[in-house]
């Protein structure tokens, strides 16, 4: 396996790789036809905000796996095209989250002291302390633009040194807010109310240029600092009001462009603070970010739930051993559903029946979903399945009751073509031994595992032997057999497990019997 490395990432991440035993290449800025060409063999990419992964780069990237961002900014990355490819797309958000906000609350008391701007002329030779009035934080209102990880962390951090928190995020809780010591307003509130107004959003089509001229003008006399991503803040319009007095001052850590242009109007205001986006800047935080963003790579090339995936499923570390085994279940009840029924599949429902409908289920319903459509589709996996389900049309139901009349654990897949469905069950035995329990409604004892040849006859004397002996008679070795039937007399199904596929000619002697209704040959586990 292969990792590529494309911008500068701490030691500790790449002996993370190689101790997995992968072949780590580090090639830093890469551009056109070298990055294609580096990625096409690799199974793990990790950037920084350096390397730009556009849908060419997926497209060029036939093996990959993941692309993990050693950070947490992942404009740079084509997610909905990495989506369509079935590639993760991973960063750490946690690996330097105390660091950026450790420098959010160090630029904020920079700003409201003139710290630099003192520093600067005394260097110079120049006492100017009556120059600089500082403004103190303790009973002043801090207004936190986006509570994520590193907004919450600042809100804590300034609460506990006098400041009344104000926040703007429509997708946090009030609840959460409020442990956190926050108040939840309208974002033209959150300006108005706040002597000091710190940015903590991403920055997508709707961030962008979220704070401009009218903006600022609702944080007349207030401060306004920038560690999280440059763009959020329309740059020419806060150099503008800090300079006619508007706003009393600003620090920025981030900017639209990167290296920060020699000509930007925010370098001759003096009032503007900047730093060349340090905020993740420490030893430790460098590390952390390297060691999570390796282990992601890892976890998503050993085809093992990723913790941070912006694109696919995720699933706490705590509860992945309770899940895990179900994982295989659900994919391979989605495989055997989707092989017996004839027609277009319309739908997919998902039930989960007594103890797993406790768990975080939502990886399980991606894999049973990769199960469904991995017949059907050249390229599936748990990351791109929910999106081929929405662009094809099939209605996919998840549901889930505590309640389960015959096992501790059940995880049903049906689907339907419109005018029929068909349901497979599955459960686990002691010792999470998988076994298929239910098809279509007739119940089986069935090991999930290479390939299963499923038949429907009625229930004659004879039967089963005929079809045992001609598939012997064609090379195929029966491992196992599972027989179900309505009534006597009636309706019957058997599984059968094989060591082998079964011949056309095996398939049309047995199907020339009228005895036999139906004879299908269920590939399992990759199989050929």
């Amino acid at each position: 396996m292969k990792v590529l490395v494309t911008d500068p990432i701490a030691d500790a991440g790449l002996a993370v790789l190689r101790d997995a035993g992968y072949e780590v290449e580090t090639a830093y800025e890469l551009e056109g036809e070298a990055l294609l060409e580096a990625v096409s063999d690799a199974n793990g990419l990790i950037v920084r905000s350096g390397t730009e992964v556009t849908e060419t780069v997926l497209e060029a990237a036939e093996e990959l796996a993941i692309v993990g961002r050693a950070g947490i900014g992942v404009d740079n990355i084509d997610i909905d095209a990495a989506t369509d490819e079935g590639v993760i797309v991973a960063n750490a958000p946690e690996g330097n989250v105390r660091a950026a906000a450790e420098h959010t609350v160090a630029m904020t008391f920079a700003a409201a002291r003139s710290i630099p701007q003192a520093h600067v002329r005394l260097k110079d030779g120049e006492w100017a302390k009556s120059d600089y009035l500082g403004t103190e934080l303790d009973d002043k209102t801090l207004g936190v633009v986006g509570l994520g990880r590193v907004g919450q962390e600042v809100a804590k951090k300034l609460d506990s040194m006098g400041m009344d928190i104000v926040a703007y995020d429509p997708y946090i809780s009030e609840d959460r807010a409020d442990r956190i010591g926050a108040e939840l307003v309208e974002f033209e509130d959150c300006l108005e109310k706040a002597d000091f107004v710190t940015v903590h959003t991403p920055l997508t089509p709707e961030t962008e240029g979220l704070i401009s001229d009218e903006e600022l003008e609702l944080l007349e006399g207030g401060y306004l600092i920038n560690c999280a991503r440059g763009g959020v803040v329309d740059e020419d319009a806060l150099a503008a009001k800090v300079e006619d007095g508007t706003l009393e001052g600003a620090a920025l850590d981030v900017f639209a462009e990167e290296p920060l242009p020699e000509d930007s109007p925010l370098l001759f205001v003096d009032d503007v603070i900047v730093t060349p986006h340090l905020g993740a800047s420490t030893e430790a935080a460098q590390e952390n970010v390297a060691t999570q963003t390796a282990e992601q790579v890892v976890a998503a090339i050993e085809a093992e739930p990723v913790a941070n995936a912006l694109n696919a499923p995720s699933i706490d570390e705590s509860a992945f051993p309770r899940v895990e085994p179900y994982i295989d279940l659900a994919e391979t009840a989605g495989k055997v559903a989707a092989q017996l029924l004839d027609g277009r599949i319309e739908s997919v429902e998902v039930a989960y029946e007594g103890d797993i409908a406790d768990e975080d289920i939502e990886f399980v319903t991606a894999s049973a979903l990769k199960g469904v459509f991995e017949p059907l589709e050249w390229q599936v996996n748990a990351v791109n399945a929910p999106q081929i389900a929405e662009d094809r049309g099939v209605d996919v139901t998840e549901s889930k009751t505590h309640q389960a009349a015959d096992f501790q654990s059940l995880v049903s897949v049906t689907v339907t073509n419109g005018d029929s469905e068909l349901s497979v069950d599955g459960t686990l035995f002691a010792g999470n031994d998988p076994r298929i329990v239910r098809i279509d409604g007739y119940r089986v004892d069935a090991i999930p595992h290479g390939r299963m040849v499923i038949t429907r006859n009625t229930d004659e004397p004879g039967v089963i032997g005929l079809i045992g002996s001609i598939m012997g008679k064609h090379g195929v070795n029966i491992a196992g057999m599972f027989n179900a039937r309505e009534t006597i007399g009636g309706e019957a199904l058997t599984v059968y497990n094989v060591d082998s596929s079964v011949p056309d000619a095996a398939r049309e002697e047995l199907e020339a019997d009228e005895r036999i209704i139906d004879v299908a040959d269920i590939i399992l586990n990759g199989q050929d």
